[in-house]
């Protein structure tokens, strides 16, 4: 099935090609996905409306999130993915746990590589959203990873943090196959807790950087 003009502009965001900051030009746009300019058009003012893309003047730019909206997708985050998680311990077949499993060990390949692990990480947290058959948290779930593709870095680029985070990761797998669901919404929540404290660092030394620059 071909891929509308909305799903290709929004993958190219998640995917880095489009950073938060970038301008986007309906006809560089429409000659990258060889689509014609009207539902190019059409699929940037959908963009602007969910607030994905932001006015800069007459340009539109890759939207970018101040520290309250941070705050605040992170809330949501927690309790979204704390559900899932509990979800899953109930519902989650055999195989989609084995699934779980064996991504956390594929996943250590990827320490040392920021972006290649972000984009695991991604994989492991739709795997539990999908696992928790649930389908309109899994929407809403869609909504809240959509915006973090407006975060210009991972939080996983933290010196460490790759090795800590994976360790949280099979702690949660590990409470999803003993179906204890409080067990793994607990360690859902530390694990997003901790990952938004690593992000507040990040940013706040990217501050501290630009300060002394």
């Amino acid at each position: 099935m071909q891929k509308d003009a909305y799903t290709l502009i929004l993958e190219a965001i998640d995917g880095g090609v489009y950073r938060p900051g970038d301008r986007l030009v309906e006809a560089e746009l429409a000659e990258r996905f060889g689509v014609s300019r009207t539902p190019v058009r059409e699929a940037l003012q959908r963009l602007e409306t969910q607030s994905m893309l932001a006015r800069d003047g007459r340009s539109l730019i890759v939207a970018s999130l101040d520290h309250n909206q941070l705050a605040e997708l992170y809330v949501v985050r927690a309790e979204l993915e704390a559900l899932a998680a509990r979800l899953a311990a109930k519902h989650a077949t055999p195989e989609e746990v084995k699934v779980l499993a064996d991504m956390v060990e594929a996943d250590r390949a990827h320490l040392g590589d920021p972006a290649a692990l972000s984009r695991a990480n991604r994989r492991f947290h739709k795997q539990i959203h999908l696992a928790s058959h649930n389908r309109y948290l899994v929407q809403q779930l869609d909504l809240v990873h959509r915006s973090m593709a407006l975060l210009a870095t991972t939080s996983l680029a933290a010196e460490g943090r790759g090795q800590t985070a994976l360790a949280e990761h099979a702690a949660i797998v590990k409470a999803i196959a003993d179906g204890d669901g409080e067990a793994a919404q607990a360690a859902l929540r530390a694990h997003i807790s901790k990952a938004f404290e690593t992000r507040l660092k990040l940013d706040a030394g990217a501050a501290r950087d630009v300060g002394e620059g």
